[in-house]
């Protein structure tokens, strides 16, 4: 078997990672000995790294790699979105294969990556781009493609995992927390992407079309973050016996008769039972629950982010490749390949249908709760339960969860209950499951 050649673009964290695995020591598979790196793309050759590097790989120009007729295979990890979908597209034109862990560039642009890679008889493979070392990709491609996958929720997410952790357990502030996460190399510099929740959406985008076979508007995808969870909200789960996660949700709804899929997928904080077994994934860790027919539920977990995990995750794809390009063969694998199979559109967002939890501060008056369960009624919106659970100084914390619901209702009923006079405000809203 011929050797694999690669060309590594970027070498922060992830390409130093890439960089490891290939050349350790340990006791490893002896078909990564034939993976071999022709050279690696970065802004600044001199600067200083904490890495002794062989052969004088670094060069300045990444496309001077996609040029390069002994290259098979383009590694991206450069980061970003506009140089890295370049990089990828002149990569996939030049026919070589991508492996990419830029999950921002494959939420947004995958419909074209996609149909280039397929027009050139190439991959692109991006097992990297979701839950670090977590294998979700692949399994969704090739070994769950004999089930009608029915719904997917997960923690995908390694930094807000490890921030409400934090504060459930310690009862920690939350800026402080987000302090911490940075200070540990668990956050960035600017945490806007994790903590709003983005981050979240990119990666149920890209799980959302590999499990369900079309392309979704990844800006129609509801989104809200972890930025006003109260740790009197934790400390109320608690008491009612949930926690509280960033979770991402995918489901299929139903197919109209154009065969175009409907899909209920958002990202939002949620209350979740201590029973289930999301509510145990502590820290950075990330999993994914998948309901499939006729296989059941299955649950994939392990580390979210981090050098080791994502550049295994690169590796993997690397080995897949290497695999394919030694058939010597010329027609494309078609489970280690992906292009879209069906038209998706996600529901609106007064459609989406799931259960509620709202904390409401009101004056501590006769009769406030059955006012508020009057208006919820009046809306059809059914609550599962309804408790004051504070009091003080004439004021009352009740919080009320509700049945599945859509959003259009719910919201109505939200708006109504915020204009009752013993109302003061409406203080948070969370999803649950």
């Amino acid at each position: 078997m011929r050797k694999c050649k690669i060309g590594i673009i970027g070498f922060g964290t992830v390409g130093k990672g890439v960089y490891r695995i290939l050349k350790s020591k340990n006791d490893i598979h002896p078909i990564l000995k034939d993976i071999e790196i022709v050279g690696i793309a970065v802004k600044n050759i001199n600067k200083k790294r904490d890495i002794e590097l062989e052969n004088n790989l670094l060069i300045n120009d990444p496309y001077k790699l996609i040029d390069d007729p002994n290259v098979d295979v383009i590694v991206e990890v450069i980061g970003g979105t506009d140089i890295a979908k370049d990089i990828i597209l002149k990569s996939l034109r030049a026919r070589k294969s991508v492996v990419t862990a830029n999950k921002a560039v494959i939420a947004r642009y995958g419909s074209e990556i996609y149909s280039e890679a397929a027009k050139y008889g190439v991959f692109v493979l991006t097992e990297a781009a979701v839950c670090g070392g977590i294998p979700i990709i692949e399994p969704l491609k090739r070994s769950l493609k004999s089930n009608q996958i029915n719904k997917m929720v997960g923690i995908i997410n390694g930094t807000t995992n490890f921030i409400l952790t934090k504060m459930t357990n310690e009862k920690a502030d939350y800026k402080e927390t987000l302090k911490l996460a940075q200070k540990l190399g668990f956050a960035e510099f600017d945490p806007t992407a994790d903590v709003e929740g983005h981050d979240t959406a990119d990666k149920i985008s890209i799980l959302t079309e590999l499990a369900f076979g079309g392309a979704v508007n990844r800006d129609s995808i509801t989104t809200e973050g972890i930025e006003k969870i109260n740790i009197k909200d934790i400390e109320y789960a608690n008491k009612l016996g949930f926690e509280i996660k960033l979770l991402a949700f995918s489901e299929r709804n139903h197919v109209n008769k154009e065969e175009s899929l409907s899909l209920n997928i958002w990202v939002a904080p949620c209350l979740i039972p201590k029973s289930h077994p999301l509510s145990k994934v502590d820290g950075v860790n990330n999993a994914i629950l998948i309901e499939a027919s006729p296989l059941g539920e299955i649950m994939l977990y392990g580390p979210g982010a981090g050098s080791g995990p994502t550049a295994a995750s690169v590796v993997s794809d690397i080995l897949n490749l290497y695999a394919s390009l030694s058939k010597n063969i010329s027609s494309i694998d078609p489970l280690l390949a992906f292009n879209y199979w069906r038209d998706c559109h996600i529901i609106d967002f007064n459609q989406i249908s799931k259960k509620n939890y709202l904390r409401i501060i009101c004056s501590d008056t006769p009769g406030v709760i059955g006012k508020i369960g009057d208006l919820f009624g009046k809306n059809d919106v059914s609550i599962e339960s309804i408790v004051q659970l504070d009091a003080s100084k004439n004021k009352a914390e009740i919080v009320v969860i509700t049945h599945e619901v859509s959003n259009g209702k719910f919201e109505k009923s939200k708006k109504e209950i915020n204009r009752l006079s013993e109302v003061e405000l409406i203080a948070s809203q969370l999803s649950c499951i």
